[in-house]
């Protein structure tokens, strides 16, 4: 086996990314604490050479590399492409938000560089072990990163419960896996897929083994994504963690998340569409209604955002259900706009905290169009995006889903999720 033969070049992005995140890590052991300056712009510009390596390595073909282990595609590109810009921005967001709250260290971009490996490797995974170790990296980092205040008590319970929950998920999903691997003899996602057809059409007691597994995989990626009912860690772990951190748990990894959705339940048990579907009826409806309603009775923001990122997650869902390309690449550039929109609302936030004072409920925007006018009209123009009001990004978006829905002839699902979005508008 040789380096031509592994195809080295196609994972370089991640490769070059995990190398920096390991002499981030060691520059700032060294480094005194007034030069921390030093950590972030080293971070920034890994991300930016990264970014360009992702740019240089855009392909239109499916191409495989480390023995099949590594997939470089068309979602792949556009996904990894995306988690870079969203992270380089949750990064120049939290910097004075960090100084200010003494908590400006290394180790926040040490874990954050990380986690975007994490989430890059579980992108291009093309192998079951290789989706669960970019999974526990990316959840790993994010479990440290919700206590990185030690001294507040509220970030110390969110990272405990978060961890107590993700490992259960964890351990569900492997499971799941682990009983995959067991019928179909493989790890890989495309022999998984061939097996999942031969089961599906002999009939078989296999094929019963195959849904049993699925539904521990769905579990779990339902968990990962927060969709209801296996959402109840995401309002305190967005409430109690430092917002440079909520704003990097809700963004960038929803990316992978959708990845996780799509590289297991469409490329490997395709075959099982007709039972997947109808759990994710079940989960897509449950998020939009719980997402939509509970979020009105919310007076903090961050938790109010944890709420409408319920709701997003059914929208997502609702194109995944469709089940169809049209389907798939509207929900990728649903998750990708929601992404984006996070980004900004959290950014804002983020902007109009002071020392000692974290602007995180309602009654903190009152009298903002006074204060900051230009604050005031960007989160204005983001709310009306994440309800989805036209002319707005978010409403192209959500139509292109509902289109995708109403395509395969699921109107009365388009019709449930109009119904809660014009709930959402309330809030």
């Amino acid at each position: 086996m040789t380096l031509e033969s592994l195809n080295i070049a196609i994972a370089l992005p991640e490769i070059f990314l995990l190398t920096m995140a390991c002499l981030v890590l060691v520059v700032d052991v060294y480094l005194p604490e007034e030069n921390r300056n030093f950590s972030y712009v080293l971070t920034q510009l890994s991300l930016i050479i990264t970014l360009v390596l992702v740019l240089g390595n855009q392909t239109d073909t499916r191409v495989l590399a480390f023995n099949d282990l590594f997939v470089q595609d068309a979602m792949a590109d556009a996904l990894k492409l995306f988690i870079l810009i969203i992270s380089f921005g949750v990064f120049v967001y939290s910097r004075e938000y960090l100084q200010q709250r003494k908590i400006f260290k290394g180790e926040f971009y040490v874990l954050g560089l990380f986690s975007i490996v994490g989430m890059m490797l579980m992108v291009s995974a093309n192998n079951l072990l290789m989706l669960y170790l970019g999974l526990e990296l990316l959840s790993l980092c994010l479990y440290a990163l919700v206590a990185f205040n030690r001294d507040n008590g509220n970030a110390s319970e969110a990272a405990m419960k978060y961890f107590v929950l993700g490992a259960i998920a964890s351990g569900m999903l492997l499971y799941g896996m682990s009983i995959l691997y067991g019928l179909s003899g493989s790890l890989q996602l495309d022999e998984i897929a061939q097996a999942v057809s031969q089961a599906s059409e002999a009939g078989s007691a296999q094929n019963i083994g195959m849904i049993f597994a699925l539904v521990f995989i769905v579990v779990a990626l339902a968990f990962k994504l927060g969709a209801v009912p296996f959402h109840m860690w995401m309002p305190d772990v967005y409430h109690g963690s430092p917002t440079a951190v909520t704003a990097l748990i809700g963004t960038a990894p929803k990316l992978a998340g959708f990845a996780m959705f799509m590289r297991l339940l469409v490329e490997a048990l395709g075959g099982l569409q007709a039972d997947w579907q109808q759990m994710i009826i079940v989960l897509a409806v449950l998020s939009l209604a719980v997402g939509n309603i509970v979020a009105i009775a919310q007076t903090n923001l961050k938790r109010m955002l944890a709420y409408s990122t319920i709701s997003h997650v059914g929208f997502i869902l609702l194109g995944i259900l469709a089940g169809t390309a049209e389907g798939y690449s509207s929900a990728m550039f649903y998750t990708i706009t929601y992404a984006m929109m996070s980004l900004g609302g959290f950014g804002i936030i983020m902007l109009m905290a002071r020392q000692g004072f974290e602007a995180d409920n309602i009654t903190d925007l009152t009298g903002l169009n006074q204060r900051s006018p230009w604050y005031a009209f960007i989160m204005m123009i983001l709310m009306l995006s994440m309800a989805g009001v036209p002319p707005t990004v978010g409403f192209w978006a959500k139509l292109a889903v509902l289109t995708a829905v109403v395509d395969v002839d699921l109107v009365w699902m388009a019709i449930i999720a109009v119904f809660f979005s014009i709930i959402g508008i309330f809030y």
